[in-house]
């Protein structure tokens, strides 16, 4: 007998709740398994990139999202304990090249929220919450996605191998809940700080409304069964802030990891998100990681679903993602060695490679790995920039999801008859990277160009 759903997911965070709403919108039959009864009340991601904006808009939530979280155009500093500035990463004003602002901070049970409502679109997405998955051969779905995060139950019915890129510290995270009278409040900066203080290395992000958050490295000599009650977090922030200017909403001991598995694949079962990468927070980009495995897998689930495409696309999803993930965590692995240099010395040295001014860095943009793409150099299997149309709209909504042509569509018309033809859009990038046509996937990254 035929499986009864097209896809199962199990795990219904974000990344989950983001494929149900892809794969809804696709026509597909879905169903969710989530342990849990309700959104995890509490913080944890805080921060997304414009082109996780781009992914939500082809899901047809951006502008709700856009609601409920914060853009910011500050970026992130580097800083030493005595002000200087090391690094830091750009912000942009306005939209970026995805077509929306490259930066956004968000409360994560509002993200869900939205998510789970946006699945409340589709009839023929069945949301199972309450339930937890013991074996994954009771799913009777054609495909089996799992979002179950770093203790997967389907990463461990693959036997995916680990490897680990180097990465294990423990940090405490706090989340406040600040008084916007407050004049300390008030004194905060806008941007993302790295403290990169060898007595004592921290992250200070301005989520947005009265959220603030501290990430503060444990020390040797810290006990982290103590580390997280006020009496020892409020002396660790008091040049800050003290308790008369907020609440404390959440506070709790992480171990931040660096991780990649090898093997997202096995037959009829996938994994995306935690379950098959981990990431440290420096960069921000562990929740746009998953969000990213979502947008190559839905389509190409889409796509062998309704016959148009081989099962064999599927192994194209690993081959593509490694590389890509790897990149941003190699990165913030190096961002993270910057910040959490304890030694005086070294630390001391680090800050004199500095002094002749702060290095400027933005997003990488990087090649997916060999998969649904032609075997060329960059910008093959880079993302495409969404331009504005004459007529108003992002390029995107021109689109929908299907494959298109830009440029000079003829040039590439033999290889996709069936995209969607957009003569003489995106012409300064053409332009700009010698190429005078490119042929874009449902997920705007290059598969050809001519």
């Amino acid at each position: 007998m035929s499986p009864k759903h097209d896809v199962a997911i199990v795990g219904y965070g974000p990344v989950g709740a983001l494929l149900a709403n892809l794969l809804g919108q696709a026509g597909l039959s879905v169903a969710v398994y989530e342990r849990d009864t309700t959104i995890h009340p509490l913080p944890r991601a805080v921060h997304f990139d414009g082109e996780v904006m781009r992914i939500f808009q082809s899901a047809g939530l951006a502008e709700h999202i856009a609601l409920a979280a914060r853009p910011s155009s500050q970026g992130m500093h580097f800083v030493n304990a005595t002000g200087q500035t090391l690094i830091v990463r750009r912000g942009v004003d306005g939209p970026g090249p995805q077509g929306w602002p490259n930066n956004w901070y968000f409360h994560q049970p509002m993200l869900e929220q939205i998510l789970r409502e946006g699945v409340g679109r589709f009839p023929h997405v069945e949301v199972n919450l309450g339930h937890e998955v013991t074996d994954v051969a009771d799913l009777d779905a054609h495909y089996v996605v799992g979002c179950d995060g770093a203790r997967s139950l389907v990463r461990r019915a693959i036997g995916s191998r680990t490897f680990d890129l180097g990465l294990h510290q423990p940090w405490l995270v706090v989340d406040l809940l600040c008084d916007p009278s407050s004049r300390r409040v008030k004194e905060l900066p806008n941007y993302t700080v790295q403290l990169c203080d060898p007595g004592r290395p921290m992250t200070i992000v301005n989520v947005g409304g009265a959220r603030r958050r501290w990430e503060i490295m444990l020390m040797p000599g810290d006990d982290p069964a103590r580390v997280a009650e006020p009496a020892t977090f409020w002396p660790l922030i008091e040049r800050w802030l003290r308790p008369e200017d907020a609440r404390i909403e959440r506070a709790a001991v992480y171990t931040f990891h660096s991780i990649v598995q090898e093997g997202w694949r096995k037959e009829n079962l996938l994994l995306a998100g935690d379950a098959c990468h981990q990431t440290p927070p420096f960069l921000g980009q562990g929740m746009c990681a998953g969000m990213r495995d979502v947008a190559n897998l839905a389509w190409k689930l889409t796509a062998v679903l309704r016959g148009s495409a081989p099962d064999s696309l599927l192994d194209t999803y690993e081959s593509e993602r490694v590389p890509h993930v790897r990149t941003f965590i190699e990165l913030a692995v190096t961002l993270g060695a910057v910040l959490q240099e304890t030694d005086p010395a070294a630390a001391a040295a680090r800050d004199a490679r500095f002094a002749a001014g702060a290095e400027m860095f933005d997003f990488p943009q990087p090649q997916l790995g060999p998969g649904c793409r032609a075997d060329r150099p960059s910008p093959v299997g880079t993302i495409f920039p969404q331009p504005r149309l004459p007529d108003g709209r992002l390029m995107d909504e021109a689109i929908g999801p299907h494959f298109a042509i830009v440029g000079e569509t003829g040039l590439l018309a033999a290889e996709r008859p069936d995209a969607v033809l957009l003569p003489g859009v995106g012409e300064v990038w053409l332009a700009q990277n010698g190429v005078r046509a490119a042929l874009l996937r449902p997920d705007r990254y290059i598969s050809a160009v001519r």
